[in-house]
């Protein structure tokens, strides 16, 4: 902190007890000391160069030598608090993890740990955690430790440590499940949500929740014994008995095998078995918990997650700054359109959007009251983002928008004619955005007054769901608007991908040999079911049949054709049976036909389709990784972190594996440029490795 952090906390109005306390001198670099005249010490979690608190090695290690100093004085009771505004703590330094291999270098870390945990757990006094914003992770599992917890109304208590291929390793598998109902305790643990301050008061995580105000006399509630929160009762007893955890034991697998594949995702898996083996025996579940968290953390799926968590924070801070944008103006209120602008709105944006078909405008405000609807906490809220979002036929939010984002159907002469009425009437600085999905920038800017204001801001179909927006530069462009925009995605909690302009971009350009070949496959009489099946066993989200028929198999032949008549590269047509397709309207999901037919918007598919053979995931996934490498040689990006994290986050490309070029370079540079070389051999020259990569050999 810049500050002093008492004057910090005193600056927030934050509560340490009754009369005036005295601070302790203390050697440490990452806690504070404070006795209040009630005889109770405060210790203030407040992380040295750090805006939030994490638990690294050193604080871990601080903490325990400040709780043994502290027992040694004899205190009434004991509390534990942040000295940080945004929260308690969001958990582990993560950065420890990266890397790791030694099974036994992980298990004496994380037993260090939990002799910090144990100290705080016997602490031989009452002990409370005062928890305000982010309570994650490790920090939920040390304030399990303390007899009482106390939330204010913005806590947020989870354990996403499941998101990293983990479970919690610092006591919580044994301390939740003790604490709450062992369902709800396993359920947050599986899932990786947070519970609102209200919701952890329901379920007996926390004991109160207070305002600051009476923080001071929740405090002396707890440390006089007087507050407790016994919700558990007698189903959380009962559910720990070995029969009836054998029992929600496979319901919970049979769940979780809905979302997570055990062979990729072991990590739920794992944490269920422990419940299942120790859950009524704490000490057992300890010991277990110890070594569990340390084999998932050496295994590839932790590392990878691992690594993709740190690009997701890598590309966050490619936008850092403030966008200097205020009103965005979004032209084209189809799928698309209507849906950026909705979630500019719920974003906080003040948003017009213009169409000059009203049905499109009211089927677009439709839509985003319903987003708002799920995704906002109290009907007011809802109200307030309806209200930003203004329908706008005849376009006059052209000047005053800060941003304007153009985003109608993928067509050169329409999109350069609205430019040409949108830019004289836009104000000075303004910036002017497309959100092309595949034509070069160069030749749209051809006509415009400003070409440096102009950029490309590419979103992902669903944009309330992908996380990923495409900011296209080219050689014109201001690099302060290029800036803004970058920063204007992160301000709407997405992830900005610099990339230079090129045909497909870098999403578009890899994925399109993916859907191409599924194509091709189903022209050579392999089941739908069949090549869905390989992509899923691989890891993907979903097939590459269903895929198209998501995108729409219009947009998939429009894409094809861009690519095909722009880059030099052997790229197939497109067979004849899917351009009847489109020329019959059967595009897929939206109009219930297309490489599927839909029922209820679900594909009906044949259970009796064959399995895949060996081959068919590598015709399919081969020819991304290998577009993904010629797109680091051609130089539409020159970070291969950039492009493992605009594949995971822009198309779902099984995070396990941390991305193409990161999945390339663990199996093998070498092996994976043979496979392609008798791809190409039986299947023709499309799956010729690129020359980029010797380079990626080289580097690897």
């Amino acid at each position: 902190m810049t500050h002093d952090v008492w004057t910090a906390m005193d600056d927030r109005k934050m509560e340490f007890g009754g009369g005036a306390p005295v601070e302790s001198e203390t050697p440490y670099r990452h806690w504070k000391r404070r006795r209040d005249d009630n005889d109770v010490e405060w210790i203030i979690l407040d992380k040295a160069d750090s805006r939030v608190n994490v638990l690294s090695a050193e604080v871990l290690m601080e903490l325990l030598n400040l709780l043994e100093e502290v027992a040694d004085a004899r205190p009434r009771g004991l509390v534990l608090r942040s000295g940080k505004p945004k929260g308690f703590t969001v958990g582990a330094d993560v950065s420890e993890f990266k890397g790791m291999t030694s099974l036994a270098e992980v298990e004496n870390k994380v037993r260090r740990a939990h002799a910090v945990a144990d100290m705080l757990d016997k602490f031989p006094a009452v002990t409370a955690a005062v928890i305000h914003g982010m309570c994650l992770g490790g920090g939920l599992e040390l304030s399990l430790c303390c007899d009482h917890r106390i939330a204010l109304p913005d806590a947020a208590l989870g354990f996403p440590e499941v998101k990293l291929g983990l479970h919690p390793g610092m006591g919580g598998t044994f301390r939740s499940v003790r604490l709450i109902d062992p369902v709800d305790a396993m359920t947050m643990m599986l899932t990786g949500k947070n519970k609102t301050a209200r919701q952890a008061l329901k379920s007996g995580l926390v004991d109160a929740v207070v305002e600051e105000r009476h923080v001071a006399a929740a405090v002396r509630a707890a440390l006089s014994d007087e507050l407790k929160n016994k919700r558990r009762g007698m189903k959380g007893a009962a559910m720990n008995t070995g029969p009836m955890r054998r029992m929600a034991a496979n319901k919970m697998r049979t769940k979780t095998r809905e979302k997570a594949d055990p062979d990729h995702y072991p990590a739920p898996y794992a944490l269920i078995d422990l419940w299942e083996a120790h859950g009524g025996d704490p000490k057992a579940m300890q010991k277990a918990e110890i070594a569990s968290f340390s084999n998932l953390l050496i295994g590839d799926t932790a590392q990878n997650l691992v690594r993709l968590f740190f690009l997701r924070d890598k590309m966050k801070g490619l936008g850092y700054g403030d966008p200097a944008i205020l009103h965005v103006h979004v032209i084209g209120a189809g799928a698309m359109g209507g849906d950026i602008a909705a979630w500019c709105a719920y974003k906080g944006f003040q948003t017009t959007l213009f169409d000059v078909d009203l049905n499109a405008l009211g089927g677009a405000v439709a839509r985003a009251a319903s987003l708002f609807g799920k995704k906002c906490d109290t009907d007011a809220e809802a109200r307030d983002a309806l209200d930003r979002l203004i329908p706008d036929p005849t376009g006059d939010g052209v000047p005053r928008a800060d941003l304007v984002i153009e985003a109608v159907p993928e067509n050169h002469d329409l999109k350069v004619k609205i430019y040409g009425e949108t830019e004289p009437r836009m104000k000075a600085g303004a910036i002017l955005a497309t959100n092309t999905s595949s034509i070069r920038l160069e030749t749209l800017r051809e006509s415009l007054r400003r070409p440096d204001r102009f950029v490309g801001l590419h979103f992902f179909n669903p944009v309330a769901k992908m996380h990923l927006v495409e900011v296209v530069d080219h050689d014109g462009a201001a690099e302060d608007a290029l800036a803004a925009a970058r920063a204007f995605v992160v301000a709407i909690d997405r992830l900005p991908a610099p990339v230079r302009s090129a045909p497909g971009f870098l999403v578009n350009r890899a994925l399109m040999p993916y859907l191409l070949e599924a194509l091709l496959m189903m022209d050579e009489g392999i089941a739908p079911e069949t090549i869905d099946r390989a992509a899923e066993d691989f890891g993907m989200p979903m097939g590459p049949i269903i895929l198209a028929d998501k995108v729409g198999l219009g947009i998939c032949v429009d894409v094809a054709g861009v690519l095909r008549d722009s880059l030099d590269e052997p790229i197939p047509d497109i067979p004849d049976w899917v351009n009847q397709k489109v020329e019959d309207g059967h595009l897929g999901e939206k109009s219930e036909k297309g490489l599927y037919v839909y029922e209820d918007g679900k594909p009906k598919k044949n259970p009796e389709a064959p399995d895949p053979d060996p081959e068919t995931a590598d015709r399919l996934i081969l020819p991304m990784v290998n577009a993904c490498v010629r797109l680091l040689r051609e130089g539409v990006t020159d970070d291969p972190e950039i492009v493992d994290g605009a594949m995971v986050f822009g198309t779902g490309f099984a995070p396990f594996r941390g991305g193409p070029v990161q999945y390339a370079q663990k199996r093998g540079v070498a092996e994976v440029r043979e496979t392609l070389s008798r791809l190409a051999d039986r299947h023709g020259e499309r799956f010729q490795p690129d020359e980029g990569w010797d380079r990626l050999e080289g580097g690897s």
